[in-house]
């Protein structure tokens, strides 16, 4: 099919790539502008920007679509489909009519558990046993549209936001492909009224870890906030990420209290190990690398 690909961040670059290597030709590439990066703050263009220019791809980078000129140029590459992952824009009415087939996204949930920004972070901390990849067809409403496709996978108990993200893309990859080889056989489900969820964006205030709330809570969040924006502790000042934790069942220690040397810490009911961390300026490490150069002692109290 000639394909319009519309998406930004890691998670859609293996969708491109997937579409690429099954033969679909690729039109055009849209991707967010470039933005200024952390360090020296010089613009860098995204990771799908980055990956469409690699594959000889033209790539448009609208701040949005309200100039009609943006509209007039999309809707003259005469695309069969737009495939849409993870863009960062909502689309008009007149972008997402301007394809013959219409609009497709690749969503990180099963729908309508968890629409919005960040389906994959809260399915962990909310404790969800499975979540999956849908393609959907796009309406103007927020990820409302009907279900053409969808595969479920299971969440593991440790498993954080990372490992899921890459699991996940690689089924978006696939399920997109499927989907355009037998669009035409596929059934558009409507969207249950009902178990409608909304994964608002992470918030900065969310991630401190609160030592007295209970331990299921906080492992959960310390794996849906991994590897970023990163569940965070001080100790001695210091500020530490724990990027990987698991359950661990005492009722000993006080709410942050070390409990042993292989980092397990006591809550508010139960405890956790902490079995991946990162200290400010280094790269992650194991609870067992990271206590090796800084020895925390059973009874010290994490703050």
């Amino acid at each position: 099919m000639r394909v319009v690909f519309m998406g930004t961040p890691e998670f859609s670059v293996v969708a491109l790539q997937a579409l690429i290597e099954a033969g679909h030709e690729i039109a055009c590439v849209y991707s967010q502008p470039p933005r200024p990066a952390k360090r020296g703050q010089k613009e860098r263009p995204s990771p799908v920007h980055t990956a469409a220019e690699a594959a000889g791809i033209s790539v448009r980078t609208p701040l949005n679509f309200k100039d009609a000129a943006d509209r007039d140029a999309f809707t003259a590459l005469r695309a069969e489909v737009a495939v849409v992952v993870a863009y960062g824009l909502i689309l008009p009415q007149a972008i997402l009519d301007a394809p013959e087939r219409g609009c497709l996204n690749i969503h990180a949930s099963l729908l309508p558990r968890w629409r919005g920004a960040a389906p994959i972070h809260r399915a962990i901390e909310a404790g969800d046993a499975e979540t999956g990849v849908g393609i959907m067809q796009m309406e103007a409403g927020l990820d409302t549209g009907a279900v053409l496709l969808e595969e479920r996978l299971s969440i593991g108990e440790t498993e954080t936001t990372g490992d899921l993200h890459d699991r996940l893309a690689d089924c978006g990859g696939r399920l997109i492909c499927a989907a355009l080889a037998r669009l035409d056989a596929l059934k558009a489900e409507p969207q249950a009224a009902d178990g409608i969820t909304y994964a608002h964006k992470i918030d900065k205030g969310e991630t401190r870890i609160q030592w007295d709330q209970p331990a299921a809570t906080i492992k959960r969040r310390i794996n849906a906030f991994s590897p970023f924006p990163g569940a965070w502790f001080e100790i001695g000042g210091e500020r530490v990420k724990a990027l990987r934790a698991g359950l661990v069942d005492t009722t000993s220690g006080s709410p942050g209290e070390v409990l042993d040397d292989r980092l397990t810490v006591a809550c508010g009911d139960g405890a956790v190990q902490l079995l991946d961390v990162q200290q400010a300026g280094k790269k992650p490490a194991s609870a067992h690398a990271f206590l090796r150069g800084t020895p925390i002692p059973p009874g010290t109290v994490l703050d």
